[in-house]
């Protein structure tokens, strides 16, 4: 998988917020980096769904709440459309509704808006070379949240698990955790190579999109518990 941060090619932003401020707080992060180049920005999350499709991005930085059409509606779009566009969502705590939804909508990851900027330039090389930016800590909180509506542990696991043998879903359990590849391949005292295999076929098993998703899985069937 190709990174971006050796290609000769910068890493193609759409900015995609209502308030033009933060936008300019945004551009002027991003525009010092050589590898990211910013393409356009959006007022609301319709602009959005066109300006990906007619502009193709590769990564749309994403608020949650704006006029005309929200960012999980516009992600889901965007992700329908079957575009080469990634979404990266930015959110606040007292949005974690939105952040669950922009998930299962299809959004490749979530950041808090109050992110560093180290940390948000990062994210967005992350996204766009195809990965999903995993906050475990900040998902712990949100499905922490939920808690009340997540499955009983000591209910029947849904049929999709069946699919997993011990291995794969030992290694979900761990990517639910928040563990990079490399964590989880010290941690079952195997190779990375070997990890990367096993995330593969549980993604493809589980029909799930990156590993974001597969976190969101873990919890909402069961396998994993808040706080656990």
């Amino acid at each position: 998988m190709a990174d971006p941060t050796t290609s000769t090619r910068p890493v193609r932003i759409l900015l995609a917020d209502d308030q033009p401020l933060l936008r300019t707080g945004f551009r002027m992060v991003l525009g010092a980096e050589p590898d990211l180049d910013i393409v356009a920005e959006a007022g609301d999350g319709a602009e959005a769904v066109e300006l990906s499709r007619r502009l193709l991005p590769d990564v749309v930085l994403m608020d949650v709440r704006m006029p005309r059409m929200d960012g999980v509606s516009a992600t889901r779009a965007i992700v329908e459309a079957r575009l080469p566009v990634r979404v990266l969502i930015l959110t606040t705590f007292e949005l974690d509704e939105y952040v669950v939804g922009g998930l299962r909508a299809g959004a490749s990851g979530f950041l808090a808006k109050d992110v560093p900027a180290e940390d948000l330039v990062t994210a967005i090389r992350t996204v766009a070379a195809g990965e999903a930016v995993v906050a475990p800590r900040i998902l712990r909180r949100l499905l922490d949240r939920f808690a009340d509506v997540l499955p009983d542990p000591a209910a029947t696991p849904p049929p999709a698990l069946s699919r997993l043998t011990d291995r794969e879903r030992e290694v979900l359990v761990q990517v639910a955790r928040g563990l990079s590849n490399a964590e989880i391949a010290r941690t079952l005292s195997v190779s990375e190579t070997t990890i990367k295999t096993h995330v593969g076929h549980v993604l493809t098993k589980l029909g799930l999109r990156d590993r974001v998703q597969a976190v969101v899985f873990a919890y909402e069937s069961g396998l994993v518990r808040p706080g656990a």
